[in-house]
């Protein structure tokens, strides 16, 4: 599948102000950039993300920013029956995968292991985390506004709502709770609504990661991911080291 993605954002900066963006599509195996241009109003300076996944811009900022992305993207990447796939055992993960086993600020997986014990009882590997997504998916209503930067995955267990953020981290600390190295993943997804940067998990199952959305919305082949990390935290697409009022975000994408 082919993705035409378009993303404008309109910020303003009272003062001058260090801004790091992580806006662009990642050059990965399944996912091919054909054409990719990117204008902020200043010079871009790229470093690369989280595990060397995408790469992040620094630029300085003052007064408006208006910063506009563009790119055509194929997708290549297989789809997987995630029920079949075997659970790694853990002696044989490989070092990238293991700082996914651990909790992190907004997936605190070690407070889910008596749910994870009692609720999933009997499954392993892919089977268990099929299950979970599922779970997921019918625990929790899609509501938008309903969290904020500060929400858990234990805040969103308990409140029973949130968005593709919030079933992001919960879907990664129930996988963490099981032994599976699970990741957030920052993406462009076809099928989004509202239009906007989407958050799925990644889990790895039979040596590789895959694609996991409980929302529904995206698939390992309509998805763009953009960057890795524990949780939103290390994957944001804007992060401004000073003060900034947001005038507008629009992000499209198109099959083509």
């Amino acid at each position: 599948m082919k993705l035409q993605i378009d993303v404008q954002l309109d910020y303003w900066f009272e003062q001058p102000c260090d801004v790091l963006l992580q806006v662009e599509v990642a050059a990965l195996a399944g996912q091919t950039i054909e054409a990719s241009a990117i204008t902020a109003g200043a010079a871009l300076t790229r470093v690369a993300a989280q595990d060397g996944v995408g790469t992040r811009a620094w630029l300085a900022a003052e007064g408006r920013m208006l910063v506009d992305y563009a790119a055509r993207v194929t997708i290549a990447r297989p789809a997987h029956d995630t029920a079949a796939l075997p659970q790694t055992p853990l002696h044989l993960l490989p070092g990238e995968a293991v700082q996914y086993l651990l909790p992190s600020r907004y997936c605190p997986s070690d407070r889910f292991f008596d749910l994870v014990d009692a609720r999933f009882a009997g499954l392993e590997g892919g089977a268990r985390i099929a299950a979970m997504a599922e779970w997921i998916a019918g625990h929790l209503a899609y509501v938008p506004g309903s969290s904020t930067v500060e929400t858990t995955a234990l805040d969103t267990f308990h409140d029973c709502k949130g968005v593709c953020r919030d079933y992001a981290h919960l879907m990664i600390a129930l996988a963490r709770a099981a032994d599976v190295p699970a990741r957030y993943a920052s993406v462009y997804a076809l099928r989004a609504s509202p239009p906007d940067f989407h958050a799925v998990a990644e889990v790895f199952l039979g040596g590789e990661w895959h694609i996991i959305d409980p929302t529904g919305m995206a698939s390992a082949r309509d998805t763009a991911i953009i960057g890795i990390g524990r949780d939103a935290g290390d994957v944001a697409f804007l992060t401004a080291f000073g003060p900034l009022m947001m005038n507008g975000l629009s992000v499209r994408v198109e099959a083509v």
